[in-house]
């Protein structure tokens, strides 16, 4: 989701002053977007082949990509080389494809692309201009699902990747941090990865009728009683 360039050409310049950084996976083993997204219609497949309920698949799928969106938030978070302006575009555009994945399936209503709205915004958070105090406003009105340590985490992270731009002044930064001072908050600045959403089974009645089942003899059932 980070590293994997969907966009070719657009993160080819690397932040000023910043070495190279090598890859902690081989080149052959790298994860790509397209990977995560076989992976993604693999696990859907099999659930919709055993016939898993619907309201199931749902919960499941909203489930996966909060652990997505979760893990590629904490590691943007702890990465300087990852928050530059290309950068957030390249985040942003690997998100898109995981909404059209959602919006193949049907599953645009199921609550998982709103799991991806604070990697969505920190992305947007790269792209968007950081400089007078119309900016400050425009992006604590955008940033709602980011808390303020995650905004400012953000700011003080991020990189010029040519000389055309600027970091980000800490008098902004102060700015930011006056204008979101009244917001009700935990000051944690990573997200929960291990959070698990409760696990709700629908009735869904069966459009047979139990009475008309005939039961195999190869099943050796015959000791059962039908009331």
């Amino acid at each position: 989701m980070l590293e994997h360039e969907t966009i070719q050409g657009v993160s080819g310049v690397k932040p000023t002053g910043l070495r190279k950084r090598t890859s902690s996976i081989a080149d052959e083993g790298t994860y790509t977007l397209d990977s995560i997204l076989r992976q993604l219609s693999a696990f859907h497949s099999t659930m919709c082949q055993h016939g898993t309920d619907p309201e199931l698949i749902k919960q499941v799928v909203k489930q996966q990509f909060y652990i997505i969106g979760a893990v590629t938030l904490n590691n943007l978070l702890l990465r300087k080389d990852m928050c530059s302006w290309s950068k957030g575009m390249q985040i942003r555009y690997n998100v898109s494809q995981l909404e059209e994945w959602l919006r193949d399936k049907g599953l645009m209503t199921c609550g998982a692309k709103e799991t991806l709205e604070p990697l969505i915004q920190a992305a947007q958070l790269l792209q968007v201009k950081k400089k007078t105090d119309e900016d400050a406003e425009a992006i604590c009105s955008m940033c709602l699902a980011l808390t303020t340590a995650q905004i400012v985490k953000v700011l003080n992270l991020y990189t010029p990747v040519n000389e055309f731009e600027e970091r980000v002044s800490v008098a902004f930064i102060r700015t930011i941090q006056t204008r979101l001072r009244d917001r009700c908050e935990s000051p944690q600045l990573l997200m929960d990865t291990k959070m698990i959403y409760p696990v709700t089974f629908p009735f869904s009645p069966s459009s047979l009728a139990l009475e008309t089942i005939q039961i195999p003899s190869s099943l050796n059932l015959a000791f059962l009683t039908r009331v």
